[in-house]
């Protein structure tokens, strides 16, 4: 019956593909609750699950060894496979643990130094103006009650002219608007858990991208327009590009794969569509869940029979 515990760990690597097709094919927002709503749950049933597979381990630690016999009853299968499914779980926690723990204040550390960088800084509706050449421009998200603001750097003003400078703020408008960062961060600390939804944050982020693309076309009324301030913002960025870093949690216009979403751009509008990834998805989530309740529930049958009671029906 491990192998009920086991399965939601092995689940996840059936995910980034169907995120995949889900980023293209999908209407950005919805492709982007679908995805990122997919990982947290599958995140945290590799979790539940790695927590439980933890109990014969954890249950040898001297302050819990009074409770070791209720484990004994239970039919895990061989002593061998138990104790080693046990150590594998605490080793997986603890690099999770450690992931997560670098991860957060590496990003932390970076949303506070680009807050320091604007601080003072003249605001206009929302949006201040870095004295900087390199042409730059991210949606900062507030941190510790400050309020989240567009910021754009002078390089980046001048690289483009004043129609596409409104649409590319309209962009970095629409994140802030849709909170964008809470999708990112949410699939961030998912891939921090499993390695195979690691792999989907890049999809995340550019569902992430594309909804913005889209919004920043409307507000302007012109896709045409926008696609180009989306590819000549990148293409000035890139040309300065000198190893700074912004915060992940921080989306830009100049993020993701940019050819792919100005050829989307430059096509219709997307369509308010469900494909069968999507449904996939839905369905590997449910047998991520059933697979970790059923588990948790011979566990608990399990420790009932220890205590000399009849399973509850």
């Amino acid at each position: 019956m491990i192998a009920l515990l086991l399965l939601p760990l092995l689940l996840p690597w059936a995910l980034p593909p169907l995120a995949r097709r889900t980023a293209e094919r999908v209407r950005p927002d919805i492709a982007l609750r679908a995805i990122t709503g997919a990982s947290a749950a599958l995140a945290l049933g590799v979790v539940a699950c790695l927590g439980a597979l933890l109990l014969p381990l954890a249950l040898h630690v001297p302050e819990l060894a009074r409770f070791a016999h209720l484990l004994r009853p239970v039919q895990a299968g061989p002593a061998v496979l138990a104790f080693g499914a046990s150590a594998l779980a605490a080793g997986a926690l603890a690099v999770c643990a450690i992931a997560a723990v670098r991860g957060a204040a590496s990003e932390v550390g970076r949303l506070r130094a680009a807050h320091v960088r604007v601080a003072g800084l003249p605001d206009a509706g929302g949006m201040c103006v870095l004295d900087d050449d390199r042409p730059d421009a991210f949606a900062l998200p507030g941190l510790r009650g400050a309020a989240g603001r567009i910021v754009v750097t002078a390089g980046m003003l001048r690289a483009l002219d004043p129609r596409e400078r409104e649409a590319l703020i309209g962009h970095e408008r629409a994140h802030l608007a849709a909170r964008h960062h809470l999708f990112l961060a949410l699939a961030q600390l998912a891939g921090w858990c499993h390695p195979a939804l690691a792999a989907v944050v890049p999809d995340v982020s550019f569902a992430a991208e594309r909804a913005a693309d889209e919004a920043a076309a409307v507000a302007c009324g012109d896709r045409r327009l926008a696609a180009r301030a989306v590819g000549r913002a990148a293409l000035a960025a890139t040309a300065r590009r000198d190893g700074v870093r912004q915060p992940a949690l921080a989306p830009g216009g100049t993020t993701g794969p940019v050819p792919a979403r100005v050829r989307a751009l430059l096509t219709e509008g997307p369509a308010r569509r469900v494909i069968p990834a999507v449904m996939a998805m839905a369905l590997l989530c449910t047998a991520a869940g059933a697979s970790s309740l059923a588990g948790s529930i011979w566990l608990h049958r399990g420790v009932e029979i220890a205590q000399g009671e009849h399973p509850s029906d």
